[in-house]
């Protein structure tokens, strides 16, 4: 359990401080609120296809760019948040990159993206969930290393 719970510790601190950042340069926050979903999925099961690098950053690259587009077209409302999130849902499948997470991403950039600048700090709150991956990655092959044991044997019986 002691171990588990060190595991949490890198997604909260890194949803933390891509908070953090947002507060500092933009009053957006809940335009960055699918990427804490997301941490936790990456947290929850790394090895999933839905938590791929690849699959994370087409999802949710590809759902903010929607829903800052229909946001431009039909300004911020319900319309532009539906169409958004259904274009969203096909680019997905089209892509082969379903991540649910991103489907709040398109709904909240469609309802509210505000200017460029807020689809530039999304890109960099995503870089930071994608270093997020690795990190989940890296702590686990440590933590599955440190079971093995320094020998590598441990936990084998002859």
């Amino acid at each position: 359990m002691r171990k588990e719970l060190l595991l949490a510790i890198a997604p909260t601190a890194t949803v933390l401080l891509v908070l953090a950042l947002v507060e500092a340069v933009s009053n957006q926050r809940l335009l960055f609120a699918s990427l804490a979903s997301s941490a936790f999925l990456i947290y929850l099961d790394p090895g999933h296809s839905v938590n791929q690098a690849r699959t994370l950053v087409l999802a949710q690259l590809g759902a903010a760019l929607i829903g800052m587009l229909t946001f431009l077209a039909f300004g911020p409302g319900y319309a532009s948040a539906g169409v958004a999130m259904v274009s969203a849902i096909v680019l997905m499948i089209v892509l082969d990159a379903v991540h649910p997470p991103a489907v709040a991403t398109a709904l909240s950039f469609g309802l509210k993206a505000g200017d460029a600048s807020n689809l530039v700090l999304f890109c960099l709150a995503l870089g930071i969930t994608v270093v997020l991956l690795g990190l989940q990655r890296l702590t686990q092959y440590l933590l599955v290393r440190s079971l093995r044991g320094p020998a590598g044997d441990a936990g084998r019986s002859g």
